[in-house]
């Protein structure tokens, strides 16, 4: 029942005559009981006029000018702002699958906590988004390209392998490919193609490929943000072939990457961090909010209102309730 302003203001002027109606009523009923002081014989007037039931008699009455006033509000066109999903977006979610993301800093490891809260973030997004899919270590996958279809996503998510290098600007450059691929797909339209996002979630430097940051400025200037989540603690290690190797999470690269392409940094740093990051970026990606008509429940009590007026006046004094 929140209101941020009106679409039809100038139905407010009926509050006018129903601030009357009220005034003429509190008028009668004084007139009423200056009648009965007149009355000469008060104890004839007692056994002849009907007992009445105090300030009972007046419920009906006020309800129905609570219901006038209610039915007001709602010829107004009452908006507010409402969270809707997104009816057209693509996203691009971006996995590092790296050696370092087999640190058990985040238990049980950081890739398994990765893999879990993006299954949820990919079940969670409106059926209208469009959601594929790429890993990355050496070389970038595209596992599934935009597509409505999230069990094809979970699927692939859950069979995600470790691999050497970590080669972040090959795989951002990879999915703006993506994106362009799938909009080429689309019959054209007077909006142009859906807007579009990726979501990079990595823990390491780059090793290997392009340069992240000339990608990350190229997606800017297309203005498709990358949502960037640097995934780890600073005391991450893992074992290669007997020797514990540190693999620190690189926050600054990632911070930077995001930046220069529009879009927010996101630091991670255990499965409980993880998984409200992905709920923030799921509310910001796969809803948007917009201020809209919301009449409907202020004419539906209204008109509860005025019904329970009238059966109550009806039931007490078999008439309406004026």
């Amino acid at each position: 029942m929140a209101i941020d302003g009106f679409a039809q203001p100038w139905w407010l002027v009926l509050l006018v005559p129903v601030a009357a109606l009220v005034v003429g009523y509190l008028w009668a009923q004084r007139r009423r009981q200056r009648a009965a002081l007149r009355f000469s014989n008060l104890a004839l007037l007692e056994r002849v006029a009907t007992r009445l039931p105090g300030w009972q008699r007046h419920i009906p009455a006020a309800l129905l000018g609570v219901a006038l006033l209610v039915l007001t509000v709602g010829l107004a066109g009452p908006t507010a702002e409402t969270k809707v999903p997104r009816n057209r977006a693509t996203v691009l979610l971006v996995i590092d699958v790296s050696l370092s993301m087999q640190a058990t800093d985040v238990a049980p490891s950081r890739l398994a906590a990765a893999q879990d809260a993006a299954a949820k973030f990919v079940r969670g997004m409106p059926p209208t988004i469009n959601l594929g899919l790429e890993s990355f270590a050496g070389t970038p996958a595209v596992l599934v390209p935009p597509t409505t279809d999230r069990d094809a996503v979970v699927g692939q998510i859950q069979t995600l392998k470790l691999a050497e290098s970590t080669a972040t600007g090959e795989s951002l450059a990879a999915a703006l490919n993506a994106i362009d691929a799938f909009n080429a797909q689309i019959p054209g339209s007077e909006g142009g193609p859906p807007p579009a996002r990726i979501v990079l979630m990595s823990d390491g430097k780059q090793t290997v490929g392009q340069d992240e940051f000339a990608v990350a400025a190229r997606a800017g200037q297309r203005h498709i943000p990358i949502s960037t989540i640097s995934f780890g603690t600073p005391y991450g290690s893992i074992d290669l072939e007997g020797r514990q190797i540190p693999v620190p999470v690189d926050d600054p690269s990632l911070e930077q990457v995001a930046q220069m392409s529009g879009g927010q940094f996101y630091p991670a740093q255990s499965n409980a961090e993880l998984h409200q990051v992905y709920d923030t970026l799921g509310e910001q990606i796969g809803y948007q909010k917009v201020h809209a008509d919301v009449s409907k429940p202020w004419f539906v009590l209204g008109t509860l209102i005025l019904l329970l007026a009238t059966g109550l006046a009806i039931g007490r004094s078999q008439r309406l309730p004026i």
